[in-house]
Parts: structure tokens; sequence; C-alpha cells
């Protein structure tokens, strides 16, 4: 469980962090929170993970639909990993994944398109990125369970989601979620480092 200190520390970053007039606030400001809030306080969100497994009274787990070994190897990584600065919101991050997140979406496509999709995407919004990543969510729609299923990155053998979320080299980020025709809803979180001036 978060600490009260914990929730106020992720509430004042949120609030001192976020520009009100690109992100006024929504589900994609929460996901970004969330992230940011991982980043920081790493072992607390491995401890969540940990609760977790332990499961609810009814006996049931509330990571039931994770691989068991996935979420362990989350918690041992969680726990070595120190904490990071928080990802700064860019609404042309933000505007590039909500491209995604549209086109995909009615359409009911995964994955993050044909190679350099990424960085026509992000061009198309004025970006021109030294370094950029993305990663996607689907059928989640809160945004615990949108980060917590990233982090744990069940099935993905390099756990590039994970890597892309504790990234020491990004210090952007922007989220784009939506319906999804087939399931339900889909997040996308597109990181930058270094952006070059055009």
């Amino acid at each position: 469980m978060r600490s009260p200190a914990a929730f106020l520390a992720l509430a004042l970053s949120v609030l001192i962090l976020t520009p009100q007039a690109a992100f006024a606030g929504g589900f994609d400001d929460e996901v970004l929170a969330e992230v940011n809030f991982a980043r920081a306080h790493p072992a607390d969100y491995a401890n969540e993970l940990i609760d977790g497994l332990r499961g609810r009274d009814d006996g049931s787990s509330s990571l039931a639909y994770e691989d068991r070994d996935a979420v362990e190897e989350a918690i041992d990584f969680l726990m070595r990993q120190p904490p990071l600065p928080p990802l700064k919101p860019d609404d042309r991050l933000a505007a590039a994944a909500q491209a995604h997140t549209n086109a995909q979406g009615p359409r009911g496509d995964l994955g993050h398109g044909a190679p350099g999709s990424l960085g026509q995407r992000l061009q198309r919004n004025g970006l021109w990125a030294g370094l950029a990543a993305e990663d996607i969510s689907y059928g989640h729609d809160t945004a615990r369970d949108v980060v917590r299923q990233l982090i744990i990155d069940s099935g993905v053998p390099n756990r590039g989601h994970r890597n892309n979320i504790f990234g020491r080299a990004y210090q952007l980020a922007g989220v784009g979620c939506g319906a999804h025709r087939v399931y339900g809803s889909m997040c996308v979180i597109d990181f930058a480092g270094a952006l070059a001036q055009r």
C-alpha cells in the first residue's frame, strides 16, 4: 500500500510538473502520473505487487491474469531499481501517441506499426528526437493496471516496456488513450530523450 507521504509526493509532483494548458486532466494524465510514481518509488511499487500476489480477502489474486514468474521477476527488479526523476509531459509526444491510438483503435490493430512509424509520427508533430521509444497497453481501464502490466511485461522476454518506463535517458513522455475495437481500450506512451530543434 502506498503511504500517505507517497501519495502526497505524487500529487505535488503532478501539480508542479504538469503544465495546465497542455494537459487539462483525464486518464492520459493519470497514466503518466502512475509511470512517474513507479519511477520515483520503485520499492513502493514492488510492495504493491507483493500485496497483489498475496491476494485478497476472498483468496483471489489481483494479479491472477499475470505470469507469476514475471511478477516475481518484476518485484526483484523494482527492489533493486534506484528512484528516477519524473518524466515531464510533452504535448507533442502526447499528440503523436494519440494519433496512433486514433488510427489503431477503431480498426482493432495491434503493435507499433511499420518500422519507422514512431519517428514519422513524432516528426508530424514537430519532434526530432535523438532517442525515442513507445509502450502500448491494451484492455486495461485504470492507470494502475496499464502501468502495472507494462512493468510486469509478462510474455515480453526482453522486458522492453519496463526498460522504457525506467529508462534513465528519457526525460519527456506523452500519453494517448482511447477505445480499441477488440480489447475495449488502449494506451500509447511515447518517450523521448533529448529533442533536436528544427
